[in-house]
């Protein structure tokens, strides 16, 4: 049962972890501006810049939301030897995130993403990147700092989060997966199609709907639970995870556990919420997840409390990580005793 004494202690706990994220982080520039008029080069509007701001992304977006919920972050990641790179590093200084993790590859760019906003409408986006998969020489200097890490630091919990921009390769996974069995550390995915069934043995993961149907190529009525379930066990088959947690947008998660030999599925259905924006909510379902499994939580509270995260963070314009005192009373309103 989750009662009141139980949820402090665990958002209290929370503070004693130390989490190491490894994914494809980037940079999201914003330009804000007022559009009052159409360019007479073309039927586009012209947006006046009146703020540019750069903000944490991708799996860094992970480590802001683990890092607002009061645990330690650690990224390992790849970025460019770039002005975007510099920026990156300057962000990761702003909010007191370690660096120690981060490689600079020189065939690369620091992945970006512009957004342009007028009239507090986006406009365009314009993407930076290379995707392709680091090079070999990388991928071993990448290694090494994430197996200095395992092995020089107290480490809770692993997240993997993938964002198909080629940081995150099936070598790195198979090895880190071998280390993170060895020393018994729990390890999540929030997986993209590439990779999807490469993260055998992990310990929870979390795909969308789409990238469920995507990366076992199977098409199902998701709005049966017989059909959902099944899919989600085949999926379960095939990785050999312990649990596997689909986030299905207003209408909730499923958790899907297997235990000691015990299947056992639980729905969670979405609270009603005033959507402003989706972005970012995937980051902090995967972050939330990861520390009450870091903590023991059972499956369904995990499921329950994430998911409750998730639509907070759809409440706010732009991507924003959890307010940790928020999150909290909303668990101790919606979720104390009624999930029994």
């Amino acid at each position: 049962m989750l009662t009141a004494e139980s949820a402090l202690k665990t958002f209290e706990d929370f503070s004693k972890l130390r989490v190491l994220i490894i994914g494809d982080v980037m940079v999201d520039a914003y330009l804000f501006g007022k559009v009052d008029r159409i360019s007479p080069e073309a039927p586009v509007p012209v947006v006046a810049v009146q703020d540019r701001v750069n903000r944490l992304g991708g799996a860094a977006n992970v480590a802001l939301n683990i890092k607002s919920l009061g645990a330690e972050a650690i990224l390992c990641a790849a970025i460019g030897p770039d002005q975007k790179g510099k920026e990156f590093f300057e962000i990761l200084d702003q909010h007191q995130l370690p660096k120690h993790g981060i490689l600079q590859c020189s065939d690369r760019p620091t992945t970006t993403k512009y957004r342009i906003i007028g009239n507090k409408t986006q406009m365009l986006r314009v993407d930076e990147e290379v995707t392709n998969d680091l090079s070999t020489k990388d991928q071993k200097r990448l290694w090494k700092l994430i197996e200095g890490i395992l092995h020089g630091e107290k480490i809770d919990v692993i997240i993997f989060q993938d964002y198909n921009k080629g940081v995150i390769t099936k070598w790195l996974i198979t090895n880190t997966i071998r280390l993170a069995r060895e020393k018994n550390i729990p390890l999540v995915v929030d997986p993209k199609k590439k990779n999807f069934l490469a993260y055998k043995h992990c310990t929870l993961f979390k795909p969308n709907l789409k990238e469920l149907k995507e990366g076992l190529d199977i098409q199902f009525d998701a709005g049966s639970e017989v059909q959902t379930a099944h899919a989600m066990a085949v999926l379960q088959e095939k990785l050999h995870a312990d649990m596997i947690l689909l986030t299905l947008s207003e209408r909730g998660v499923f958790m899907r556990t297997n235990v000691a030999n015990s299947n056992q599925l639980h729905h969670v259905p979405a609270f009603m919420r005033n959507i402003a924006d989706v972005s970012g909510a995937g980051d902090t379902v995967i972050s939330v997840a990861s520390l009450c499994l870091a903590l023991g939580q059972q499956p369904k509270y995990i499921a329950a409390i994430s998911n409750l995260a998730g639509g907070l963070v759809c409440e706010e314009v732009g991507v924003v990580p959890v307010d940790k005192n928020k999150l909290l009373q909303e668990v101790l309103k919606l979720l104390v005793n009624t999930h029994a």
